[in-house]
């Protein structure tokens, strides 16, 4: 969640008009699904690393933030690149920055936060999504630092969701507090999986959902309230907030 007042942020509204359709290119291997859990209702799409570009964003050449997926697909399309598929991907200050660890092409962007503060992101272990070597995976932070990855890409947020099979110790089963929540996490097979709420949904559903019903080990989460999908396989097209980091899906045209 975005670590300013609520006033900075702008009203929600579905966007179907500005993204032009993706021309036909070699499969992406993305499966979006709709998966019940514990009274729950979330959208699921699944990315095999080996066969899927993924990739993280947060500024464009400029060093301008792209705020949107509609920015960011338009600064793709300049290379001939499409996005196949992006969600919000991380918590970030006023100016649009990272608050954590953040990892384009190999370069680090903003250094690893395990520093102790309020909010979410700091309701430790918090936890570093990452590629590297033609894999993902999902670990927490102080555990990230400690193994020396040198990631492709990578992101920080907080609080892990599970944590090696176990839910994070915070999460209470009968908790009132209900956001819609977006989170990922990564298979024992080693795939990648997104995850939305379509309604506000506590922490402990929203972990147990990625340990139980998806087979995640290690999940992370993303953002609540403002989390964002872009999905033109099933013609979903968010516009909700300005954006920090975007984790994104990328396809190219063919020539």
């Amino acid at each position: 969640m975005p670590l300013f007042p609520k006033a900075f942020l702008v009203g929600a509204a579905l966007l179907t008009a500005g993204f032009a359709k993706p021309a036909p290119a070699e499969p992406a291997g993305a499966v979006c699904r709709n998966v019940s859990h514990l009274g729950g209702d979330y959208l699921v799409c699944s990315f095999d690393p080996t066969a899927s570009d993924i990739r993280l964003y947060n500024k464009d050449q400029a060093g301008v933030p792209f705020r949107s997926f509609k920015a960011l697909s338009l600064d793709l399309r300049q290379r001939d690149e499409y996005l196949v598929f992006a969600m919000n991907g991380g918590m970030y200050h006023e100016d649009l920055s990272p608050v954590g660890l953040h990892v384009e092409e190999g370069v680090e962007q903003a250094p690893l936060n395990t520093n102790s503060g309020w909010g979410n992101f700091h309701l430790l272990p918090n936890g570093v999504f990452y590629l590297a070597d033609g894999k993902a995976g999902v670990m927490a932070a102080e555990a990230f630092r400690a193994a020396g990855i040198k990631p492709r890409f990578a992101t920080q947020s907080g609080p892990m969701l599970v944590i090696d099979g176990a839910l994070h110790p915070r999460f209470l089963p009968n908790s009132d507090s209900l956001k819609t929540r977006n989170g990922v996490g990564v298979t024992t097979r080693g795939e990648v999986v997104f995850a939305v709420s379509k309604r506000p949904v506590r922490f402990h559903d929203f972990a147990t959902l990625f340990r139980d019903a998806l087979d995640c080990p290690n999940a992370l989460f993303l953002d609540g309230t403002i989390s964002s999908l872009y999905a033109p396989d099933i013609n979903r097209y968010d516009r909700l907030f300005p954006l920090g980091p975007i984790i994104a899906v990328v396809g190219r045209f063919p020539r």
